[in-house]
Order: C-alpha cells, then structure tokens, then sequence
C-alpha cells in the first residue's frame, strides 16, 4: 500500500475517500478553493492545499494546479473520487507521467469507454446486447434525421461523449429532431469539448439498472450486484436502491454475467460500473455506458455486501492480489440524494446552511461534505448529502427511510426533501412497480 494520497475532488465523495485512507494509515492530502476554505473535506485530510479561486475551471479542474500540489506535498497516489477530473484520460495519464499511482482503471481505457459511440460497437463486438443507435456521429441534421428514420422514434440525443445522464434529450419527431439538433450539438460541445452525438433508440417504459464491477489483479471481474436508479429527473439520478425490486432472478443472473463479460472484454482493473437499460415490458435489457469510477451510489452497495468500495480501489490499484470472491447480498438498501434545488423546478437553490438536524441510527449512513455555517454555492453541484438506509428486507428499508426523511432538517437553503418524502411514501415507488417516468407522476 502507498504512503500517501491526494484526492483531486471535493465534497462528500473527497471526505468518503479520506476516512477510508486514514483507516489503512495513508497520509492525506485534500485540494481546495477559496470558496471551499471551510469545507468538512479540508478539514478531514492530514494536509490541504489551496489550488484555486471559487469557479471550478481555474481550481477543481485546474490539472497542473493539482498536480502541482501532489508534487508539492509529495504524494504517492491521487484518487479522483467521481465527476470532475475522473474520467478525463488525459488526467490519468498526468497523474502517471509524475511518477504517481492513478487510483482507477488505465487511461486508455477511461478513453475507450468515455466515447459512448466507441463503447457501444466494442461492447457490441463482444456480445453485450446495445439499444439501436449509430455507429458513427451524424455530421448534418440530414445525417441524423435518416439515422433516426432507420433507429425508430422515439430517438434519445446524447453527448459522444458525455456521461451521467448530462445534456440528454428526447425527440418524438423527425420535425422536433431538426429543431434540437444544432443545439445538442453545441450542448456537447460546451459541456464535453466535442460536438459528436450519439442517437439510441429510447425505450419506454423503462428501468435502469447498474451493476457494479470490481476488475481484479488477476484478471478475474466480480460483479457485486445491482443498483436500479429508475428513480430520475432530467435523466439524473436521485433515489438509487438495491436490490433491483422489478426484475427476475434469472434475469439478474444475466445481467451480471453480462457486465462481467463487459469488464473481461476490455481488461478491467478496478471498480466500475456497467449501465443498462431495461424494457419493462419484455424484460430485455441493454448497454447504455460503463462508469469507469466510482459512483455516487456506491454506499447502498456497500451496505449489503459489506464491503469498502475505497478500499479496494486503493488495494488494486497498489498493485495488491485479492483472494476476493462475489459476496452474497444481505437485506436491501436505498439512496437518496438530497440536492439544493427547487423541489419541482429541479433547479439550483444555493445557499446557506444554518440548520444542520440529521438522525443518527445503526442503520443510517450520511454521507456528506456540509456542516452547519457553511453555503451551498453556485460554483457546484448541488448534491448536499447522500441519506442510505439499510434494512432485513425492502419493507423495513422503507419504514427506516420515512422515518430518516422525516426527521431531516436542513436550511435555510431550499432543498428538495419534501420531493424525497412524497417519493418513499409513492404507491408505485412503495411497491417496486415504478419506472424512470416516476417523479412526473407525483406532479
């Protein structure tokens, strides 16, 4: 195991990362900006290190501001923890050429599996079932209106190379098609540094669901379980719950088996995670992305399996042989995001937090990067803390999780709790019997 670590992120996924380094005796160094001088992350780590002013371009995503304080603080390793600079290879390999351990899959993979239309032939080639989509970015809105001609409407508008469900959109036309185009181009252009999109066939009713990979020094690719993450807004996710409540066992089994085959087909090491889209009516599923990190989700994993996430990124990525086999999966556990945003508008509500109740219980985990006195800024994502309830089976996760909504008070920035309570207590959300189109419902 090395010495010492730098986490290039910020928030709860930067803290989540330090506690479980400070559990092996690692060293650790966070980054921050002046906007985050007081934030829990800073003051979680055994050093920290200033690289920035508040917008996320000149200090988050500042490579050479991070790297110089690795270098600075003589770091061994970086962990990106998710978003930001995670799935940029072009970090990873900077990371490398310093002479450092990247905690995380190699960049040449991180690059294969960031191009979404790439990702889809390759896993194609290797017998991963795919949704009907191009093989290749449609340079003219002539292009993509055959394309989408030949795919079916409705059609799903996505970033090459994106991720994460961000500047997604939908067309029913080919009339609405033409209108979106231009406009989804320079979406992915200014949000991914490229205008290439991809058009896939968009399925309704549907469920996603994830699995969760583990890629071992030894070749050998552990599937983890499942996550579905039906539960979204604007093709985000927000409430996450594990098992998977909709789908047989035997189509779990494949699934699994699928996503292994996903991770074998490319050689993978480390944790990630391997996306689907499945057909409630026919119950055939199929490739969206694969996650090459850590998910925001990942708690409710490690809530029934019993296993550090973190910890085994930093063991494989130390090089460390695992005699590790897929665990058995105990109760059922579920995720809520709770967001500064507009409970209905699903916009940002920056702003202070001056109340700070949360419940404390055997089966509740928190994770987050606020306290009380600090402000939700504008600079970032909004995510304010992850509430993860565990329970015997999916009755009990659910009593526990009303009672945990309930007893949350946070303010007084405008959150979108009230959304979350009116989610648990749903009458499809209750009985598992939902789908990705379940908060338009509760309008």
């Amino acid at each position: 195991m090395f010495e010492s670590l730098l986490v290039a992120n910020r928030g709860e996924i930067a803290v989540r990362v330090l506690r479980t380094a400070r559990k092996l005796g690692i060293r650790t160094v966070a980054v921050y900006s002046e906007a985050d001088k007081d934030a829990l992350h800073v003051h979680e780590a055994d050093e920290a290190v200033l690289i920035g002013p508040a917008p996320i371009q000149q200090s988050y995503l500042n490579v050479e501001a991070v790297l110089r304080a690795a270098r600075e603080r003589g770091v061994s390793a970086v962990h990106p923890g998710y978003g930001l600079l995670s799935e940029r290879a072009d970090f990873a390999r900077s990371v490398q050429d310093n002479g450092l351990t990247w905690v995380g899959p190699s960049p040449d993979i991180i690059e294969m599996m960031g191009d979404k239309i790439k990702a889809r032939v390759l896993m194609s080639e290797h017998g991963v079932p795919v949704a009907g989509g191009t093989s290749r970015p449609p340079q003219t809105v002539e292009e993509a209106v055959a394309a989408a001609a030949r795919i079916g409407y409705p059609v799903m508008i996505k970033a090459a190379g994106g991720g994460g469900g961000i500047g997604m959109s939908a067309v029913d036309t080919a009339d609405a098609l033409v209108l979106a185009f231009e406009a989804a181009c320079a979406r992915a252009q200014r949000l991914f540094g490229s205008s290439d999109i991809l058009l896939e066939q968009f399925i309704q009713p549907a469920r996603h669901i994830e699995v969760q990979i583990l890629g071992l020094n030894d070749g050998r690719i552990l599937a983890l379980g499942e996550r579905d993450c039906s539960v979204q807004r604007r093709f985000q996710k927000v409430v996450e719950e594990t098992p998977a409540t909709a789908i047989t066992d035997q189509t779990r089994e494949r699934m699994l088996a699928i996503a292994v085959r996903a991770g074998e087909s490319i050689d993978y090491r480390g944790v990630g995670t391997v996306e689907f889209l499945l057909d409630v009516n026919s119950e055939q599923f199929m490739f969206l992305e694969m996650n090459t990190r850590l998910q925001v989700e990942h708690p409710i994993t490690e809530l029934v399996t019993g296993l550090d996430l973190v910890e085994l990124q930093l063991r494989v990525a130390a090089g460390e042989q695992l005699d590790l086999r897929s665990p058995a999966s105990e109760g059922h556990a579920i995720e809520f995001r709770l967001y500064a945003e507009d409970p209905v508008r699903f916009l940002p509500t920056p702003g202070p937090i001056e109340t700070w109740n949360v419940p404390s219980y055997p089966w509740l985990r928190i994770d987050t990067g606020y306290h009380s006195g600090m402000r939700v800024s504008h600079y970032y994502d909004p995510l304010i803390a992850k509430i993860c309830v565990h329970g015997v089976d999916r009755n009990q996760a659910l009593a526990r999780a009303r009672t945990a909504l309930n007893q949350v008070e946070i303010g007084p920035v405008t959150t979108n709790l009230s959304m979350l309570r009116r989610v648990v207590t749903h009458t499809e959300f209750e009985n598992g019997m939902y789908d990705t189109g379940l908060l338009d419902h509760l309008k």
